[in-house]
C-alpha cells in the first residue's frame, strides 16, 4: 500500500503520522534517539548532521514544549533555523498555505516542521514540496502528533523496557486528542498487548475500539494493574459545552490522584504530554511525585526530534 511518508526504498521521507509506519522504523528512530541521549550525557550535544540545511518552523497554532524542543534539536544538529511569526506572515494577509510553502522553498528550504489546526495540512504540504524537501508533522487538528507519540514511546521503553509485556492506560479526552491517536498507533505497532482508554462516553470517538484498545468508563477499574498511566490534557474550551458538566466533576471521576494511582502496579509510571491542568486531569501530588516522568518526557523529546530530523536529512530520494 502506498505510504506518502516513505520513499521507494521504504525509507522515511516525511514524518506525518505513526499510522502505517513499520515497527522496525519506529525502533530505529528510538534507537537513534537513545544514541543522542547517551551523547548528551557525555556532554556531546553538538552534531553536524543538518549543517547547511535550512529548517523552517511553521506553527499555525500556539506551542511551547513542541516548538522549543524542535528548535533546540535543530540547533544541536547545526541547522539554519527559521521560525516564522505566522500572525505577521503573508499567510495572515490571505496568502494560501501552498503559496507560502513554495515561496519558502524558493528561499532554499530543506525541511518544514508544521503545526496546523486543520487535519491533513502537513500531508498536503508533503504532497506538493519538491523532491528532497522533508515535512515533519508537529500536530495537525485532531489527527496526529507523531513526534509526541515517539517521545512517549521512548520514555516508556526507557523506564519499562520492551513493550510486549506491558499494559498501558490512556486517560481523558480521547475524542479531541491527536496525541492519543498517535500513542495508540505507536503502542500497537510496537507490540503492546493491552492498551486501555479510560474516558466518559462523551469524550470517546465512535470508532475507538477499531483501533485495538480496551475501553473503560470507570477509572478505578481501568487502572488496575497497569504499568503506564498516560494522562491527557483536558482542553478548557470543552468545559463550557455539553460534553462535560464541570472541571471539578471531571477531576472527581477521571482525575489522577494518589488513591487511584495506587490501583496500578507498584512502580507504574505517570506521563502527561503537557500542558497540565493541575486539579483537573492530575493532582499535584501525583504530577510532582516519585512515579511521575513528565519532565523526563520533555527532555527525551529533544533527542527524539533530533533522531527524526537527522533520519529525514539522510534519506536518499
Amino acid at each position: 500500500m502506498y505510504n506518502p511518508q516513505l520513499n521507494r526504498h521504504g525509507e522515511l521521507a516525511h514524518l506525518l503520522s505513526i499510522e502505517g509506519l513499520p515497527p522496525h522504523l519506529l525502533r530505529k528512530l528510538l534507537d537513534r534517539a537513545a544514541d543522542y541521549v547517551a551523547a548528551g550525557e557525555r556532554d556531546e550535544k553538538k552534531h553536524t548532521t543538518l549543517a547547511g540545511r535550512a529548517v523552517f518552523n511553521l506553527f499555525f497554532e500556539n506551542s511551547t514544549r513542541t516548538r522549543t524542543t524542535f528548535e533546540i534539536a535543530q540547533k544541536r544538529l547545526s541547522a539554519d533555523v527559521f521560525s516564522l511569526n505566522i500572525s505577521a506572515s503573508s499567510t495572515a494577509k490571505g496568502e494560501t498555505l501552498l503559496d507560502t510553502i513554495h515561496n519558502l522553498e524558493a528561499m532554499g528550504a530543506d525541511m518544514f516542521v508544521v503545526r496546523h489546526a486543520e487535519s491533513g495540512a502537513p500531508f498536503l504540504i508533503a504532497k506538493h514540496v519538491r523532491p528532497g524537501v522533508a515535512v515533519v508533522n508537529a500536530g495537525d487538528g485532531r489527527h496526529a502528533h507523531p513526534t509526541q507519540a515517539l517521545l512517549d514511546m521512548y520514555t516508556i521503553r526507557h523506564y519499562k523496557g520492551d513493550f510486549h509485556n506491558l499494559t498501558v492506560a490512556i486517560v481523558g479526552d480521547i475524542l479531541h486528542s491527536r496525541v492519543a491517536r498517535s500513542q495508540i498507533h505507536a503502542l500497537t505497532t510496537l507490540g503492546c498487548p493491552q492498551v486501555r482508554v479510560i474516558a466518559p462516553k462523551t469524550l470517546l470517538p465512535r470508532d475507538v475500539q477499531q483501533l485495538g484498545v480496551q475501553v473503560y468508563h470507570d477509572m478505578r477499574e481501568g487502572l488496575k494493574d497497569v504499568d503506564v498511566v498516560i494522562m491527557l490534557r483536558l482542553q478548557n474550551e470543552r468545559m463550557n459545552g455539553a460534553l462535560l458538566p464541570s472541571a471539578n466533576e471531571f477531576f472527581k471521576y477521571y482525575g489522577l490522584t494518589e488513591a487511584k494511582l495506587a490501583l496500578a502496579k507498584p512502580g507504574a509510571i505517570v506521563m502527561h504530554p503537557g500542558p497540565m491542568n493541575r486539579g483537573v486531569e492530575i493532582a499535584s501530588a501525583v504530577a510532582d511525585g516519585e512515579q511521575s516522568v513528565i519532565l523526563p518526557q520533555v527532555t527525551f523529546g529533544i533527542a527524539v526530534r533530533m533522531a527524526v530530523m537527522a533520519t529525514l536529512a539522510e534519506t536518499k530520494q
